[in-house]
C-alpha cells in the first residue's frame, strides 16, 4: 500500500468516526438539552452548553470510553457549571423578579418538533428555587436527583470528594423540598382552574378571583432590559387580585397554551406575543404566577405565526 493509500484510508476512517459520534451526539441530544435547561432555566443557553459539548467532542479522543452518554452528559454539567459561575459574577437582572424560559405548545396539540416531553415536568416553581442554589449545588442536585449520575461522577466535576458532593446535593434537597411547591391536580382540572382565575378576573368578579387563589399566592413579573418597569414581585391574595384586576381592562387576543407541563396563557398583540402568564396550582388553589413580559425572550418562544393566529379576544 502507498503512503498516499494510507492517507486516504485514514481520512476515511477519521471520516466514518465522525459521522458515527455525530449520529451518537444526535440520539442524545435531546437528553442533554433537558440537562443544560434544568441546569441553566434558560434555553438559548441551554442550546450553548449543548453545541460546546459538542465542541468537545469532536476535539477529544473518545475511543477508550465505555459509556458515551454518560461523558456527554458530565461535559455539559461542567460547561454548565461553568455557565452559571460567570452569570453570577455578571448577573443584572435582580433574581427575585426573574422567570426562567418555558417551552410552550399550544394547549391541546403535541409538539414533536421540540421534544417537549423532556422539559415539560421542571416546573418554573421548581426552576425559580433552583436560581437561588449555588452553582455547585445545582449541578450536585440535578445531575444525582434528576438523572441518576453518580456522586463519584459528579465529584470530578466540581472538584470535591463524592461524600462532600452527597453533602451539597443534600442541601440543594432540603432547600428544594422546604420551597417548591407539591404537585398539582390533573392537567384538566389545572386548566378548569387557571380558566376560571381569567374568567374572575376579566369580569372584575374579586369573590371568584379569591375562591381560585391561595392565601400566600406570588406573582412573579419579568419584563427583562426593555421592560424594567413591569418587572416586580406581588405577595398574598387580596395583592394579587389588585394587580389582575388593573390589566384585566387592557384587553388583548389570548391564546391558551401548556408551558412545562403547566396551563398558561399567552397575551398576543397584532400577531406577535405579548406576555406569557403561566399558572402553578396545588390542591385547586393557585400558589405562583409566573409572568414573562420581556420582548426579547418572548420573541423566542418558538410558536409559528399559524398558532399565534389562533389567539382569540
Amino acid at each position: 500500500m502507498t503512503g498516499r493509500e494510507r492517507g486516504d484510508r485514514r481520512v476515511e476512517q477519521d471520516r466514518d468516526t465522525m459521522e458515527f459520534l455525530a449520529r451518537r451526539f444526535d440520539a442524545d441530544r435531546g437528553h442533554l438539552r433537558a440537562v443544560a435547561y434544568r441546569m441553566l432555566g434558560s434555553l438559548s443557553e441551554a442550546e450553548d452548553a449543548v453545541q460546546e459539548a459538542w465542541f468537545k467532542l469532536n476535539r477529544s479522543d473518545v475511543s477508550g470510553v465505555e459509556n458515551l452518554s454518560g461523558w456527554l452528559t458530565t461535559v455539559v454539567g461542567r460547561v454548565c457549571l461553568d455557565m452559571l459561575r460567570s452569570r453570577g459574577s455578571r448577573r443584572e437582572d435582580p433574581l427575585e423578579y426573574y422567570v426562567p424560559d418555558s417551552v410552550v405548545r399550544v394547549a391541546d396539540t403535541t409538539d414533536p418538533e421540540h421534544a417537549a416531553e423532556l422539559t415539560e415536568s421542571v416546573g418554573l416553581a421548581l426552576l425559580v428555587v433552583l436560581d437561588t442554589l449555588g452553582p455547585a449545588e445545582r449541578l450536585a442536585f440535578v445531575l444525582h436527583d434528576m438523572f441518576a449520575v453518580s456522586f463519584d461522577e459528579i465529584a470530578k466535576i466540581v472538584d470535591r470528594t463524592p461524600a462532600a458532593t452527597r453533602q451539597l446535593a443534600s442541601r440543594a434537597r432540603r432547600r428544594v423540598q422546604d420551597t417548591a411547591p407539591a404537585p398539582g391536580p390533573d392537567a384538566r382540572r389545572q386548566r378548569e382552574i387557571a380558566d376560571a382565575f381569567l374568567a374572575a378576573a376579566h369580569g372584575g368578579d374579586f369573590e371568584g378571583l379569591l375562591a381560585v387563589l391561595d392565601p400566600d399566592v406570588v406573582l412573579r413579573a419579568d419584563g427583562g432590559r426593555t421592560l424594567a418597569a413591569v418587572s416586580q414581585l406581588v405577595r398574598g391574595a387580596e395583592a394579587v387580585i389588585a394587580q389582575a384586576l388593573t390589566y384585566a381592562k387592557y384587553r388583548t387576543d389570548t391564546l391558551r397554551v401548556v408551558a412545562n407541563g403547566q396551563p398558561a396563557v399567552l397575551s398576543v398583540v397584532k400577531g406577535r406575543p405579548g406576555s406569557l402568564m403561566t399558572f402553578t396550582i396545588v390542591e385547586d388553589r393557585i400558589v405562583a404566577l409566573h409572568i414573562l413580559a420581556d420582548p426579547e425572550r418572548l420573541a423566542k418562544l418558538g410558536l409559528t405565526e399559524e398558532e399565534l393566529a389562533l389567539a382569540t379576544p
